[in-house]
């Protein structure tokens, strides 16, 4: 064993494999001179010498005398024993040191037995080159190799091998089996030349077979792919599957069905009826990215920054969205919880899951959920049947073109259930972290990792969304924009889109702030923004009739001129009663398009005792009702002949509108208590919250869309459950400066603060 130092200095620029150095070693049973070049050759992977490593060189090597250079720049090298690399180190200054050993042999082989095969090959190679100008210089070649070895090296430039093959020949220990593998080598290499010839006909015929079909198989391959290579656009389904496949990087099982079907593919003719089912099947899984993607850091300067370019409010999703990123960068994960935005539609929960895709580098994609029944729609359908397809999921996940995209589940509180299944029972598998690294989808039959993907889910409401589903999900709501938010968005978002769609340019028209406050007081109602949008859209449309007909003059639209632009009649917004009247209370209300304020009417008429309630109430508001009934009565035992004489009529005017929800209670015992006392409530006071019949005032849902409507509406003074005074954390400031906010915990409170009660 010796030890060799190699000098950086000395590798030749032209190769990757020689290594030299002086030092003077054992080869091959004779000491070299001092002038000579001891040289080791060995492989190495394909890296500069800068970025070699321990293990970047295989464990055998060759070694040698380095005899000369010739004219052409060619190193000649006799080569000697086979080495083993004991150890082989790079020093900082990038030269390597290495420890070796020679490799023994093992002598099976018989010098007769390899004599005689080497003759053989020597006739072959003879009759092989007889038709072509060279046969002269290849017979004077074989008179001159002593072993099959030397035959080998001297035609190895010609042969068409790999450098795999060539490493399997020299780590053999074995002279036999070497010297069969260097043969059977050499018969490929002759039965490729005679190809377009007459079959051999010798002893060996058997053998020759199994030979020439490996032969041709390589030739044809060989062939093919530089046709392949010449002609991108001919080549075939069936080869461009085969390299999707390799290439695509698919766990185990997935890679196996992929080449079932594909085997089935190839048997299948192009008239049957399944070859185009299983052309869908290959294309759309060897289409799909199976490489999981690197995990970046964001930057959460940079992530706040285009959320507040693309989104203005909306101030506590973006503070938990920029919490989400945090923890994924601390994490190194590609996700975190499933967020469910819930808000009015309009409000932004979709089009901001496109700024966080745009703040996270990702791709997008969203998937409407809205209506779908068929759990086949979550999962797949099974190949089996006609238009079999994969599932609203994988196909997101095959248009995004990547393994870890922001996709958006739109409106999952619209799901449906049939006789097909139920899709929010399917859905478990796509959001729950512990199961979806492993989702199945039926089209597919292989399981797919969905860890990566950032799920974002939307809905208008938590009322119809499933317990074990909304369980997966943590919930972040959406309120309602402000009057001012809304003049903000639309001059810094809505107003220059659709100026940019109508093809106006910015020096052309000028929209007054006081006509678009007008425009969102008066012609819309809705918590988002969406019906601002198409309001301003129609006010651009309009614009550009007027621009075109005036040679291209700039147009300036105030509030006179909405009636006209718009073409719309103003929006009906319920306003505080100027006059006030026992028995008629203004109660708050939450609705798919924000608050709204709602008057309770009560009336007697002469009856016995029935309590008639008309106003399209569910049965929730109905319920409400009966404990408001029951609750006065309790607090006014003097009036008991008043409802034993009368009927209670209860209304809430509007009454082709269904209403329900369990937040009406205070302001229906008010209005009764009201009308039993004969004692008006001012129409500038409204209220909200559930009652019972304890006369406790219970927690409600919806406070900042609610309280803005009732601002807008011109209250005043608002009764809100004491228990929803946290809640006023998320009501915009200017809303709490305009309304005096009284918490309460009991409906006496309530009653001697309207004066109905000492």
């Amino acid at each position: 064993m010796i030890t060799i130092p190699v000098y950086n200095k000395l590798i030749t620029p032209y190769s990757d494999i020689y290594f030299q150095t002086d030092t003077v070693s054992e080869s091959a049973g004779r000491v070299p001179s001092l002038n000579e070049k001891v040289v080791i050759i060995i492989a190495k992977e394909d890296l500069s010498r800068y970025e070699y490593t321990d293990d970047s060189f295989y464990p055998i090597g060759v070694t040698g005398i380095a005899e000369e250079v010739n004219a052409q720049g060619f190193l000649k090298i006799r080569t000697a024993n086979r080495v083993n690399l004991d150890m082989i180190g790079v020093n900082p200054d990038h030269s390597i040191y290495l420890t070796v050993s020679k490799r023994p042999e093992v002598e099976d082989l018989e010098e007769s037995d390899e004599y005689t095969r080497l003759q053989a090959l020597k006739a072959e190679l003879s009759e092989a080159a007889s038709g072509f100008r060279w046969s002269e210089w290849v017979n004077q070649y074989t008179q001159m190799v002593d072993s099959i070895g030397s035959l080998a090296c001297g035609l190895s430039p010609w042969m068409q091998i790999s450098n795999e093959e060539k490493y399997a020949v020299l780590e053999e220990d074995s002279v036999a089996a070497r010297t069969e593998m260097l043969e059977k080598m050499l018969y490929e290499f002759l039965e490729v030349t005679k190809v377009s010839g007459e079959a051999t006909a010798s002893q060996q015929k058997k053998y020759q077979d199994m030979y020439r079909e490996s032969a041709i198989r390589k030739q044809m391959e060989y062939l093919q792919k530089e046709l392949d290579e010449m002609h991108p656009e001919n080549v075939t389904d069936i080869q461009r599957f085969e390299q999707k496949i390799a290439e695509s990087g698919m766990n185990e099982s997935a890679r196996k069905e992929a080449e079932k079907v594909l085997n089935r593919l190839k048997q299948e003719g192009q008239s049957s009826a399944e070859t185009g089912m299983l052309y869908d099947y290959l294309d759309f899984v060897t289409g799909l990215s199976w490489k999981k993607e690197d995990t970046e850091y964001i930057n959460l300067d940079e992530a706040e920054k285009i959320l507040d370019e693309d989104h203005t409010g909306l101030k506590k999703p973006k503070q938990r969205i920029l919490q989400q990123i945090a923890v994924m960068n601390l994490r190194k994960q590609q996700q975190g919880s499933i967020l469910l935005f819930v808000g009015a539609p309009g409000t932004g929960k979709t089009s901001i899951g496109r700024s966080i895709a745009r703040a996270l580098g990702r791709k997008y994609v969203r998937v409407s959920l809205g209506g779908v029944r068929d759990e086949a729609d979550i999962r797949g359908h099974r190949r089996t049947y006609i238009g079999a397809m994969p599932g609203r999921i994988m196909d997101g996940i095959s248009k995004s073109g990547v393994s870890n995209p922001v996709m958006v589940l739109d409106e999952v509180d619209k799901l449906g259930v049939s006789y097909n299944g139920d899709p929010s029972s399917a859905l478990l598998e796509v959001l729950d972290p512990e199961q979806n690294n492993t989702f199945t989808d039926h089209y597919m039959n292989v399981p797919y990792d969905l860890s990566d993907v950032m799920f974002i889910c939307t809905a208008n409401t938590t009322d119809t969304i499933p317990s074990p589903l909304l369980d997966r999900m943590e919930i972040i709501n959406f309120t309602g924009y402000t009057p001012e938010e809304k003049l903000q968005i639309a001059k810094e978002h809505l107003l220059p889109k659709s100026m940019e769609a109508m093809g106006i340019d910015k020096k052309q028209l000028k929209i007054s702030d006081k006509a678009l406050k007008a425009i969102i007081s008066d012609f819309t109602m809705e918590a988002g923004v969406r019906g601002l949008r198409k309001r301003l859209d129609t006010l651009c449309r309009s614009a550009a009739v007027r621009i075109s007909k005036g040679n291209g003059e700039k147009v300036t639209i105030g509030p006179e001129d909405l009636r006209e632009a718009l073409d719309a009649r103003p929006v009906h917004h319920d306003k505080a009663l100027r006059n006030k009247r026992s028995g008629i209370v203004t109660g708050m209300a939450w609705t798919q398009v924000g608050g709204e304020i709602l008057y309770i009417e009560t009336l007697f008429t002469k009856g016995n005792g029935k309590l008639i309630i008309t106003g399209q109430l569910g049965d929730v508001m109905k319920e409400s009702a009966q404990i408001a009934l029951s609750l006065v009565k309790s607090m006014f035992p003097d009036k008991a002949e008043l409802f034993e004489k009368n009927d209670l009529h209860i209304h809430v005017p509007e009454g082709a509108v269904p209403k329900d929800g369990p937040s009406a209670g205070i302001t229906l015992t008010t209005a009764v208590a009201s009308l039993v006392a004969d004692r008006p409530v001012s129409p500038k006071i409204a209220m909200t919250g559930e009652v019972s019949l304890r006369g406790s005032v219970s927690a409600i849902g919806g406070l900042p869309e609610k309280l803005m409507a009732a601002e807008r509406a011109g209250i005043t003074k608002a009764f809100i459950p004491a228990e929803n005074e946290e809640d006023l954390k998320d009501v915009s400031p200017e809303i709490r400066e305009k309304l005096e906010i009284r918490p309460v915990s009991e409906v006496k409170e309530v009653l001697k603060e309207t004066g109905i009660i000492d």
